[in-house]
């Protein structure tokens, strides 16, 4: 007798533009296949590839997921535990923390966490308990894209609030700056960029497949960014396609910049950039013709002079009038605020006593080499010893034995192995929550779709916990998943209760497609786009963007790029057999010329040597790659690799011009032949 059969509409959490919607199919009560939901307007029925096999393979796979807590048994880093309880588990996590916070307060303990899951409550409920607590937070974007958010929040008082992707019918052109959404936003490769009716130009130094498929291609040196864009502005200013009135209404400081276009003339970006001042030239009319869409990726503000890149890119909407109206704007990301969301209250900001303290990634590994600064250390949603730099380092720094280290996960990790406690997380697909995209102006559900597996909960119920483990009293710590969501939805003002979204699975906030800044209204202190920034100048930055670009490298060595892996999610699914079949062994991509210049062809070994780290990689050859720079995807877990160590084992702990940030794509290295450099000769 053929068993039960169920289908589940739910949403996809990822770190990812996409927000795709899921269904999980159940039988006889287990879950039996996840699959991209018809009905959905971004997943119309198909997963992306990683996700997909991800879905119906870890996820489900009860020898590859954690099911119970964990005590170290062994030295850190061997992996070695014995299954406790849950009440001992938390029972020696509330001891050990509460002797910390006695001895040396709640500062003393690190909280470390990103976007493992994006979804609201599993993202931000926990914080309630390290607010309580006064713990130090590793600031999450300074891994990713802080240098973009505080380039933003200079000029235009939010980087939060992007356009509509849905006005994309409006835009006569939409210029994609620095994202590669072959590989970070596969859906809106497939689907929204060949859909729009507009021309795409694609700015990013790796010829990607939506590079490929771009209708104009502007393929810079790393590093360069902020020159081509005075070099657009230039030839805007020189055809006179600025938009004079919009800049006198609401604009602060362009009297400031016009004077540095002046020299940056088409054969001026040329000459800095390496694209060809023809090209500069057709992609800055496409762009002014308007109306257009500027998308900014993550990818052009991870190096050292990020921030500036960030505001220069910054100015192309404003000096042309793209804001205010359909079919114009820049997105950098959407908040969640833009769909009603009270961040705050999820997060519980107002138990935290004292001031926020935070430190930078690019910091972790000084700070716990210091036992008088950092006593405890939880990681939840986040793998920093596969994704952090100064990746050697940081793993000495996490060995050591007086650090209590605990670590929330759904798989045994790098980061699980040097833990002293190990709590098993719960699968989006094992928990109700909400989903809000950050690029689609959307809102959706998380359905629970089965149960945990073992004895894995999910992050809002581990935190609730601990709280009760550590004694706490305040009701926000206890609050349960329903009655959050209850409240988040009612706060919104959407005529929808948790039941209503998840059968529609997802819906558009707001209906139509809205404008972005529409009342032309900015959130800086004068009201208006601050391109001229007293709040930078006073924090030690130039007043105005500059036509900066990084010098190339030094004869002999070249630019690393680290970018997304079509494969890999960030540093999730590595573990997936399957996709490690798919991807293949890690390789270091080199420009055939570069690669015959060093003496290496194809499948030779090379050695790749920076300033911090070496490792030793087979050559691939690829004309998709440029002149002076060398290409490996993130996203490996050391642990499952030959060598032990992944690409972050090269990149140095720099910090960015602004937000304190990664300058992972600012990485210098040597590639020599393996063989050789171990020569004595």
């Amino acid at each position: 007798m053929p068993g039960v059969r169920e289908v589940i509409r739910t949403t996809c959490p990822r770190d990812c533009y996409d927000a795709c919607g899921v269904l999980a199919v159940r039988r006889d009560g287990e879950l039996h296949q996840v699959r991209g939901d018809p009905d959905h307007p971004v997943s119309r029925g198909k997963l992306c590839r990683k996700c997909s096999i991800a879905y119906n393979g870890v996820l489900l796979d009860p020898q590859a997921r954690l099911l119970h807590p964990l005590r170290r048994v062994g030295p850190k880093g061997e992996g070695r535990f014995e299954q406790v309880s849950w009440d001992a588990a938390l029972s020696e996590i509330a001891q050990r923390l509460g002797e910390v916070i006695e001895q040396h307060g709640g500062g003393a303990v690190l909280n470390a966490h990103y976007t493992g899951t994006f979804a609201q409550l599993a993202y931000g409920f926990p914080l309630r308990f390290f607010n309580r607590i006064g713990a130090t937070e590793v600031d999450p974007d300074t891994i990713c894209n802080n240098a973009g958010h505080a380039a933003l929040d200079y000029a235009y008082g939010t980087s939060m609030e992007g356009f509509d992707p849905r006005t994309a019918r409006d835009a006569a052109c939409i210029l994609v700056w620095g994202a590669n959404p072959s590989a970070s936003a596969p859906h809106q490769h497939d689907h929204w960029l060949p859909e729009a009716p507009g021309a795409v130009v694609v700015v990013d130094p790796i010829a990607t497949p939506t590079a490929r498929a771009a209708d104009l291609h502007l393929q810079p040196r790393p590093g360069t960014d902020a020159a081509l864009a005075f070099a657009l502005l230039h030839l805007l200013a020189r055809e006179g396609r600025l938009d004079r009135g919009f800049l006198d209404a609401h604009t602060v400081g362009w009297e400031e910049v016009e004077p540095l276009l002046e020299p940056c003339t088409p054969d001026w970006g040329q000459e800095r950039t390496g694209v060809p001042a023809a090209l500069i030239e057709r992609a800055a009319r496409l762009y002014g013709a308007g109306p257009s869409l500027l998308w900014i990726g993550q990818g052009l503000q991870r190096h050292a002079g990020g921030g500036n890149v960030v505001r220069a890119v910054s100015l192309l909407p404003a000096a042309t009038g793209n804001l205010g109206r359909p079919g114009a704007g820049f997105l950098y990301l959407n908040g969640a605020e833009s769909r009603g969301i009270d961040e705050g209250y999820v997060t519980g900001e107002h138990l935290r006593v004292d001031e926020r303290a935070t430190i930078s990634h690019m910091d972790l590994a000084a700070a716990l080499e210091d036992p008088e600064r950092f006593r405890a250390l939880v990681c939840w949603n986040i793998n920093p010893a596969a994704s952090n730099p100064e990746q050697a380092r940081l793993r000495v720094a996490l060995e050591r034995e007086d650090l209590f280290t605990v670590a929330v996960d759904l798989f045994p990790t790098d980061t699980t192995d040097l833990a002293d406690v190990v709590l098993p997380a719960a699968s989006f697909l094992e928990s109700d929550d909400l989903v809000a995209s950050y690029f689609h102006r959307s809102l959706s559900a998380q359905v629970k779709a089965g149960e945990p597996l073992g004895e894995s909960l999910p992050n809002t119920e581990i935190f609730r916990r601990l709280a009760a483990a550590m004694g706490y009293a305040e009701p926000e710590l206890a609050e349960d998943d329903a009655q959050v969501i209850a409240t988040l939805l009612e706060r919104t003002g959407l005529p929808v209760d948790f039941e209503a979204l998840g059968a529609a699975g997802t819906v558009a906030v707001p209906a139509e497609p809205a404008v972005q800044f529409a009342g032309l209204r900015f959130p800086t202190p004068s009201g208006r786009i601050e391109l001229a920034s007293a709040r930078a100048e006073a924090d030690g930055l130039p007043r105005v963007p500059r036509p900066a670009a990084e010098q190339a490298p030094e004869e002999g060595r070249l630019r690393l790029l680290s970018p997304a892996s079509p494969w890999m999610l960030n540093a999730s699914f590595a573990n997936d057999a399957k996709i490690r079949r798919r991807a293949g062994g890690a390789v270091l991509a080199l420009n055939p010329a570069d690669a015959a210049a060093r003496g290496l062809r194809a499948g030779d070994q090379a050695l790749v040597v920076s300033d911090v780290g070496r490792l030793q990689l087979p050559v691939a050859l690829s004309d998709d790659v440029p002149r002076g720079v060398a290409l490996s995807p993130k996203g490996r877990w050391p642990k499952l690799e030959e060598q032990r160590a992944n690409i972050n084992v090269l990149v140095p702990a720099r910090k960015s011009d602004m937000g304190e940030s990664t300058t992972v794509h600012g990485t210098e290295v040597t590639v020599t032949a393996a063989a050789r450099a171990e020569d004595p000769s």
